[in-house]
């Protein structure tokens, strides 16, 4: 590493969560194993070098590869960015990576993971098929190969640490089980990322069928009967049997229809105006009457005063 010594504790708050877990994990991964090896910069407890060995019987076997874990402050809540320095093949040079416990995939981070964790996913992850994945890269076989053998002679620019040097040369107690463990970690990331994947896009589709219902239904009804209709064009048993079906409903159709006929509407139209008229007539009857009555109210009265 840039220097193997531990970061200065006096530069951070060591009553932060986060220092505390990082000078741990620091303390826990101070020597080199066979499999990995990962240090903070004495001046940067939130930006680390790493260095692991790509897996056995794979395109990445002999090769050993260096990179940068650059950490949030608010670590471990939330994942670590994971940076390449040696070219590999696999995944593409001084850029994030997005794997399922980087910060490309913060829904699939878990705060018990650790940067061995990562070490380990990242292990396991790097014979697998890219699929496209943001910073992948599909070299050939042969390629991969190649760049695994130069590997050992990569020099990080930063650091000064030469991959020969940057690894233990016999098993560890630490690092025994890595390989197997890395890809058990990285099946179980993988498959924990598709099936949320798969559970998002179903819930979605679920969603959108639930709010397009109506419409489908409505769909589905129009052309069931735009089919209906040209087969009984061309069948004329169907049309039979079409109309002996529908029967019923022309019966109450025509029911319906002949309570609208003109006919029927013009008659309504003259008892209503009848009714009219005779309540006018009604009126003008107890008018007449009323003004009788006061004219002749008024004669008797003028006849008396003469």
């Amino acid at each position: 590493m840039a220097d193997t010594n531990a970061p200065d504790a006096s530069q951070y708050n060591m009553r932060s969560p986060g220092v505390k877990r990082l000078m741990k994990e620091a303390a826990e991964l101070r020597n080199p194993t066979d499999m990995y090896y990962a240090q903070p910069l004495k001046d940067n407890l939130f930006e680390w070098h790493f260095t692991v060995r790509g897996p056995a019987d794979t395109d990445f076997d002999g090769g050993i590869y260096h990179g940068r874990i650059l950490l949030p402050v608010d670590y471990p809540m939330k994942p670590p960015s994971v940076i390449l320095l040696t070219p590999n093949g696999r995944f593409q040079l001084n850029q994030k990576i997005c794997l399922s416990i980087s910060g490309h995939h913060p829904e699939s981070w878990q705060p018990s993971w650790s940067i061995r964790t990562a070490l380990l996913a990242l292990i396991g992850f790097m014979p697998t098929h890219s699929a496209g994945a943001l910073g992948s890269l599909e070299y050939p076989p042969a390629e991969r190969k190649k760049l695994a053998q130069l590997s050992r002679d990569w020099v990080c620019a930063e650091c000064g640490l030469c991959m020969r040097d940057a690894l233990a040369k016999e098993a560890t107690a630490e690092g025994a089980g890595a390989a197997d463990e890395a890809r058990r970690l990285a099946s179980q990331i993988s498959f924990k990322n598709e099936f949320d994947v798969k559970k998002s896009v179903n819930d979605e589709n679920e969603e959108h069928n639930r709010g397009d219902y109506n419409e489908v239904e409505v769909a589905d009804d129009t052309e069931v009967r735009e089919s209906h209709t040209a087969e009984t064009s061309q069948d004329p048993s169907n049309a039979a049997g079409c109309s002996e079906n529908r029967a019923p409903r022309k019966r109450v159709a025509a029911a319906v229809a002949e309570n609208a006929t003109p006919d029927r509407v013009v008659r309504n139209a003259s008892m209503q105006r009848s009714a009219a008229s005779l309540g006018f007539s009604w009126e003008l009857i107890a008018i007449v009457f009323l003004s009788m009555a006061l004219a002749a109210l008024a004669y008797r009265r003028l006849s008396g005063a003469f």
